[in-house]
């Protein structure tokens, strides 16, 4: 599990920071505008395939599955895999071919032209969701057989195409910001292709014979039918909630550019919202999801296949150890991020994004809202973990139910704190139902596994919170001194130092955690 969470987080960093990169460019070029909210909205659908099946359903119900049949048939393993890959390969077409015709209906009879932009972006990229939900198929079966790199180095090319794209047009090609937005779209079309041809290699190598196959009727692929269904909510309910507060943003804003009210029961209420609310959200989404994706993600994807294999083997005890020393994992990862996250929000935002079409004013608008996404940092990535623990034990009822609850809490949260948050509302309401499903979660495996699965939680949490209260004092301290030579450098200064000093009272505490990060055994004392 180890070996395998450095080798993600490895290159899962440098994708991240290929991202930041990527989002520095979207701000310079595209900046707030409504350009920005049409791309946004137009890739939520294939980015939401990609989280659906890269991080979740799909990939997810099959290795529990495809471990077992390994352990008993390869050759049977081998066929589950390929039909799997083009049962989703072939349903996703064609959704897409039904999905390319009504977005081009809609597009001929409308005539609103942010409408008819979001539409043919939308039109543009749908093809490359079933290009990235093949390749996250591809990429469950790597990481089965301890294969992490070609899956993880994968969104690293859709940062670079993307880069590419946006300079060519804004910096050679010199054209508009209209103009720009198709040229990435193009290029997120053409990421799906070299991903997919990414994996072909590293599959052959493990022995995995790629063509097509459809055993639909084996009891290996209905199990795999029926774990699916549920985790779709189970791994994706933060997903879903961000989806959500991206939606009410747009219908909010939507509204405001036509009088900065909305009437309800005949009463005309006015609302904090502003054009360009998507986006802002969408950025502070970005750097909130920096150290979910580096190290909670990761971490949940090193930890499914030894769970897989524990629930295989019925080997309950290592399974409970591996959950503990997960979720203790999640507060080393969590705590100093989102105080350090908390602290540095606005001259971190206003770093990297603030330039071109990105004003002083987004940057403040984007930092309130990351505040309240990064409350919520600890219950993303604990979600990660235990939703995977129910995964493999194929129970993915359990997850879908709780998804559930915290997406109607989400929604009700979302309508309420708006009117007094505005954007950060919306973010406050994703953050809270985070930690409601967590609760849920952690409950019911409390209950059905003992006090076991939580070993060792109270003694990591405390030396967790006391190496983060010197962390703190220490980027506080530097922040003071160098509070007159510009946001750069006090970042450039400060974070380093204090992330040099969390560690260093770690190492110190002898906190076992750090064997993620640098390999070997807790120091001995």
């Amino acid at each position: 599990m180890i070996k395998g969470f450095r080798q993600i987080v490895v290159l899962t960093v440098v994708s991240r920071v290929l991202g930041m990169v990527r989002d520095m460019v979207f701000a310079f070029f595209l900046g707030a505008s409504g350009v920005m909210d049409g791309w946004v909205i137009a890739f939520m659908i294939p980015n939401l395939a990609r989280r659906l099946f890269g991080e979740g359903a799909a990939s997810s119900s099959l290795i529990p599955i495809y471990s077992q049949e390994l352990e008993k048939d390869r050759q049977r393993a081998d066929r589950l895999a390929m039909t799997a890959t083009t049962v989703v390969f072939v349903i996703l077409t064609a959704i897409v071919v039904a999905g390319e015709a009504l977005i081009w209906i809609l597009y001929a009879l409308s005539d609103h032209e942010a409408t008819r932009l979001k539409l043919y972006l939308t039109g543009v990229m749908l093809p490359y969701m079933t290009l990235i939900c093949t390749v996250a198929i591809l990429g469950g079966i790597l990481n089965t057989h301890r294969h992490f790199a070609a899956p993880a180095a994968a969104s690293v090319v859709l940062n670079v195409l993307l880069i590419a794209a946006l300079c060519f047009g804004g910096w050679i090609l010199k054209v508009p910001a209209r103009t720009q937005v198709f040229l990435a779209a193009g290029a997120v079309l053409l990421t799906g292709i070299v991903q997919l041809a990414m994996h072909v290699p590293p599959l052959r190598s493990c022995g995995v014979s790629l063509r097509p196959a459809w055993d639909v009727r084996s009891p290996a692929f209905r199990r795999v039918l029926l774990l699916m269904g549920p985790m779709v909510l189970g791994l994706t309910a933060t997903q879903i909630n961000t989806l959500a507060d991206n939606f009410v943003a747009m219908w909010l804003s939507g509204s405001a550019e036509k009088g900065h009210f909305f009437e309800l029961f005949g009463r005309r209420i006015e609302y904090p919202m502003w054009e360009g609310a998507v986006s802002q959200l969408f950025y502070a989404q970005r750097l909130y999801q920096f150290p979910l994706g580096v190290f909670g993600i990761s971490l949940a994807t090193a930890i499914f296949p030894v769970l897989s294999s524990d629930a295989a083997r019925k080997d309950f005890t290592s399974l409970c150890r591996t959950v503990s020393r997960g979720l203790r994992c999640s507060v080393f990862i969590s705590l100093p991020a989102t105080v350090g996250l908390l602290l540095v929000g606005e001259p971190l935002v206003g770093m990297i994004f603030e330039r071109g079409e990105f004003s002083s004013a987004d940057t403040i608008g984007t930092t309130f809202t990351l505040a309240f996404y990064v409350l919520g940092l600890g219950g993303y990535i604990a979600q990660q973990v235990l939703t995977r623990v129910f995964y493999s034990l194929q129970e993915s009822d359990v997850p879908a139910k709780s998804a559930v609850i915290a997406v109607l809490v989400n929604v009700c949260l979302n309508l309420t704190l708006v009117w007094f948050l505005g954007a950060g509302g919306l973010a406050a309401s994703t953050a809270i139902c985070s930690y409601l499903q967590v609760g849920i979660l952690a409950t019911i495996l409390r209950r059905r596994f003992g006090p076991e699965i939580r070993a060792g939680m109270r003694r990591a949490v405390l030396e967790t919170i006391g190496a983060t209260i010197c962390m703190e004092a220490v980027l506080l301290v530097v922040l003071h001194a160098l509070r007159y030579h510009g946001a750069a450098m006090q970042l450039l200064v400060a974070v380093p130092t204090a992330g040099g000093a969390y560690l260093l009272v770690a190492w110190l505490c002898r906190v076992e955690m750090l064997s993620l990060l640098f390999g070997g055994h807790r120091p001995k004392g």
